[in-house]
């Protein structure tokens, strides 16, 4: 039994690690000619508007806006600045039913590109 469970706990530490380890890609990535500041602004309101409670926060080159979620993990927006403008990258968690349409967190962050 102890040849048994040694492997068994190696096997299941590596597979721990490595879904500890793995990058978390975005929903999706898009494109604006605003610049972080801008961005957020725009979208901040909207996702108040939608009963969503975002908390911003700011560097140099980024905003990152979080809402908490309460079935998932939380949703994240994070607005970089690029050459032309900034570049967005989505995170959100979607539950099985509601992946076939957009969510009211992602017409939220299109709508003020």
């Amino acid at each position: 039994m102890r040849a048994f469970f040694i492997p068994a706990m190696a096997s299941a530490t590596l597979l721990l690690t490595a879904c500890a380890s793995a990058p978390n890609d975005p929903t999706l990535t898009l494109q604006t000619h605003k610049t972080p500041a801008q961005y957020a602004e725009c979208v901040v309101p909207k996702l108040q508007n939608s009963a969503m409670n975002p908390t911003v926060s700011q560097t140099q080159r980024s905003y990152r806006i979080v809402v908490p979620s309460k079935v998932s993990a939380d949703n994240v927006l994070e607005a970089y600045k690029a050459q032309d403008g900034g570049k967005v990258f989505l995170y959100e968690r979607h539950l099985l039913a509601s992946s076939f349409m957009p969510s009211s967190f992602e017409r939220a962050a299109q709508e003020c590109l």
